[in-house]
């Protein structure tokens, strides 16, 4: 049995916020704001690593999709409407039912799961793409989750992981800004010890066997108060595309 990398505390914080997921103005009121820009950079990269034209009907229709650490499913309920076939995985228990009731309202079909990287892995679980969007900074060996979520594609499958940057910009914006003045998320949301930086990020990613090939900053404008993504400025959020060596589905 593979020795899980789920840290009962980090757990506890989302358990304790599960009940908030589709509030916009909630808890999560960061990741709602995000979402938009999540989302391009998400669906740009399957489009292109999959052929698929996002002009058409369920573009994604034929791909399976994990979102892991899907909280509420505010990317897992895209990627169903896009026609992928999802699996949305959390290790926080009372987030699934949540989302699974609102997906049920969505008319969306979701297989949620209360589940680890670590127990797919062991059930011989494939998907063409993996979703790992802010969970990486939460689990309490990096190395082995990514190897867990690299064994979990398919030969030729992508993953897009995104985390935040450490350095002293990142500690004020994404814990003082966002956890004391702005109040956007719980004190105690996130440990400033356990943010990657980007070079970290692509030697983890290069040493559980994925090739990562693309990463991109997530940037607060915050005159437009909202989000844009950025070639150049990965100093707080931002996010990466991986691709597991071996033939893609196409």
């Amino acid at each position: 049995m593979t020795i899980s990398t789920i840290d009962p505390a980090e757990v506890a914080k989302f358990e304790a916020m599960a009940a908030e997921w589709w509030d916009p103005h909630g808890k999560f009121k960061p990741l709602h704001m995000l979402n938009p820009c999540r989302l391009d950079y998400i669906t740009r990269q399957i489009a292109a690593e999959f052929g698929r034209d996002m002009s058409t009907p369920d573009p994604f229709k034929g791909l399976r999709l994990l979102d892991i650490g899907c909280g509420g499913g505010l990317l897992s309920e895209p990627m169903a409407r896009l026609g992928a076939d999802v699996v949305g995985a959390d290790a926080a228990a009372r987030n699934i039912p949540l989302a699974q009731i609102h997906a049920e309202q969505q008319g969306l079909r979701i297989d949620y799961r209360h589940t680890t990287a670590e127990a797919l892995v062991d059930a011989g679980e494939q998907f063409d793409v993996v979703l790992n969007m802010e969970v990486v900074e939460h689990v309490a060996d990096p190395l082995a989750y990514l190897t867990a979520c690299q064994r979990l594609l398919k030969p030729g499958g992508m993953m897009v992981c995104s985390t935040l940057n450490r350095n002293p910009k990142s500690y004020l914006m994404a814990i003082i800004g966002a956890e004391y003045v702005m109040r956007w998320l719980p004190k105690g949301t996130h440990e400033w010890s356990k943010f990657i930086t980007p070079d970290e990020l692509y030697d983890l990613l290069r040493q559980a066997g994925f090739d990562p090939v693309d990463r991109k900053g997530f940037v607060f404008d915050k005159l437009r108060w909202d989000w844009s993504i950025s070639e150049r400025d990965l100093s707080v959020n931002y996010v990466t595309t991986s691709v597991k060596p071996g033939q893609g589905a196409g």
